[in-house]
């Protein structure tokens, strides 16, 4: 067997279980964000596998998109209502996050996370564009198939579209940074002792809002904090825990949303996961962005610095400005260095 030929298995070996570990992780997720599912047993306000599809797409190239498509018919096979319902919806799962990928490499997204831009990028084109595929044609395949009536169009729709894009800005984001996340090895213990205390903070809040208290507004101090102190790597996990609490309260109408009809429940509960999920989002890139710009000021000023000390230690005169350098005198004549 040649090298060439050796290495060619070896990839398509590594390409094949990608594609299964992403079927895998579709279905799995699928299967724990149908618990909460809100419309006919297969519609949620939050749908996680379009956050990992997505997240899949960006992280190991547009070749996984085969595990997207296997999985996404494997979820919706049992739930019908007819094959080429479920063909139609497999197809519109595994085209909504490919438009939403192929949206965000068009404008220059960066994985990190790190810049104003690229969290816009993801809340407009990634979730809110992107996902307009999946909820048509999976509204359109139920409705064509009998499974909705004409009435129940737009709020299946409606809940579907919203379901995909909070995967997308809820999701996402913490599949990024757990990809690029360190453990933080010269971290002061005060700094563990502040995480500890977000933490128990937000699983608090959780507890309060989920009970008879409408509490749950009590989440966005807590982003706000995560986002200023821990920037995307604190706010994505808290924003995903937040709206998670908040959909287990929607699902058994409790705190804010108890003695609400679907599309009121839908409304409150959306009206509150979607600027959790930005404010998360927005503030942590804004903060991290101002973070890189202040260390990217300080090392030119280190560099300045060191520049500076050079030119004193060698006798050289610095070059000003308009490109003169300063005059000097050399045996009663004055000239101009180069």
């Amino acid at each position: 067997m040649t090298v060439a030929r050796h290495e060619r298995l070896r990839h398509g070996g590594l390409a094949a279980l990608e594609i299964c570990a992403v079927a895998a992780l579709y279905y799995g997720s699928a299967r724990v964000g149908l618990i909460q599912q809100l419309v006919r047993g297969q519609v949620t306000p939050l749908w996680p596998p379009t956050g990992i599809a997505l997240a899949s797409l960006l992280l190991r190239g547009p070749q996984v998109w085969p595990g997207i498509a296997l999985g996404a018919f494997l979820v919706n096979v049992s739930l019908g209502p007819s094959i080429p319902a479920v063909l139609a919806i497999a197809s519109g799962n595994t085209l909504a996050p490919v438009c939403s990928y192929v949206l965000l490499r068009r404008t220059g997204f960066r994985t990190e996370l790190d810049r104003l831009p690229d969290a816009l990028a993801l809340i407009f084109l990634g979730a809110f564009t992107g996902m307009l595929v999946s909820a048509t044609i999976g509204s359109g395949a139920l409705a064509l198939a009998g499974a909705l009536s004409a009435s129940a169009f737009w709020p299946a729709w409606s809940v579907w579209w919203t379901g995909d894009a909070m995967g997308i800005l809820l999701v996402t984001p913490v599949l990024l940074v757990l990809r690029s996340a360190r453990w933080p090895k010269k971290a002061p213990p005060s700094r563990w002792v502040e995480a500890l205390l977000l933490l128990a903070a937000t699983v608090c809040v959780g507890f309060l809002g989920t009970g008879t208290a409408p509490l749950l507004f009590l989440g966005f101090p807590l982003l706000i904090w995560a986002a200023f102190r821990f920037q995307l790597a604190g706010a994505a996990p808290c924003a995903l825990a937040v709206s998670t609490f908040a959909i287990i309260a929607a699902a058994e109408k409790t705190g804010p949303f108890a003695g609400h009809d679907l599309l009121t429940t839908m409304i409150t509960l959306q009206a509150f996961n979607g600027p959790a999920s930005l404010t998360a989002l927005l503030v942590g890139a804004a903060v991290s962005e101002r973070n890189q710009n202040q260390r990217e000021i300080a090392r030119a000023c280190r560099l300045l610095a060191e520049m500076v000390a050079r030119i004193a230690a060698g006798g050289h005169h610095p070059i000003l400005p308009d490109g003169r350098g300063e005059q000097e005198e050399h045996g009663g004549r004055t000239r101009r260095p180069a």
